[in-house]
């Protein structure tokens, strides 16, 4: 029997003048994870928040922190992002210069270690470095904004990725982020995706919890 999906909200929608109210409705419903978007304005055309911000949310939250880092060079943060609260962080592959040394080090500061893919990057290019790591992140929108229209070539990318991670012997987990909700949740359950990012679909519904139970139940 297939492992239950995980559900990561995505504190990028949420309302930041009640934090801690949505940090507490998400420790009481059926999600695994917080997920984390980290953005600076450079690596993305967007600025989310800082250290600060992620160190509080960190103290509000009973669950897996699940830290995506969209900046340039993302090795000058690890112990950083470590010491604010992340149990998972993950590199964009395209920031990463040096990536087997950055998930080393992402390791050695005691955290998992994933790498996202932008929609254009091939999931081939993991090849070398999927053995090594805890999750793999699909982009199914543009990363540097919520709310966009989901790319369905994702579906395809999913399934290549699963074929990867199945052939290598990897224990890497497939998460998407991006324009997630019932209707793709579902056909990225079924390409192989291990966990599922949503943020305005969960947030902006009428009952947060309740969507968050429904995309568990896919």
């Amino acid at each position: 029997m297939a492992s239950p999906i995980i559900i990561s909200p995505s504190l990028l929608a949420a309302d930041f003048g009640n934090l801690q109210r949505d940090c507490q409705m998400i420790n009481e419903s059926k999600a695994d994870w917080f997920h984390i978007d980290v953005m600076d304005g450079v690596f993305v055309p967007n600025i989310s928040y800082g250290m600060p911000v992620v160190k509080t949310m960190a103290e509000n939250c009973t669950k897996i922190m699940d830290v995506h880092l969209m900046i340039v060079q993302p090795e000058r943060y690890i112990q950083t992002f470590k010491d604010c609260g992340a149990d998972i962080l993950t590199v964009h592959y395209e920031a990463c210069t040096h990536l087997h040394r950055t998930i080393q080090e992402i390791h050695n500061a005691g955290m998992k270690a994933g790498v996202a893919l932008n929609p254009h990057t091939p999931v081939s290019v993991l090849e070398d470095i999927v053995h090594d790591l805890e999750e793999v992140l699909l982009m199914s929108v543009n990363p540097g904004f919520g709310g966009q229209k989901f790319i369905t070539n994702t579906i395809k990318k999913t399934s290549q990725a699963r074929e990867l991670i199945d052939q290598s012997g990897s224990k890497a987990l497939i998460e998407i982020d991006g324009g997630v909700n019932l209707d793709t949740g579902k056909r990225l359950v079924e390409a192989g995706a291990d966990a599922l990012v949503a943020g305005s679909f969960i947030f902006k519904s009428n009952d947060p919890k309740a969507t968050i139970t429904a995309l568990k139940q896919l």
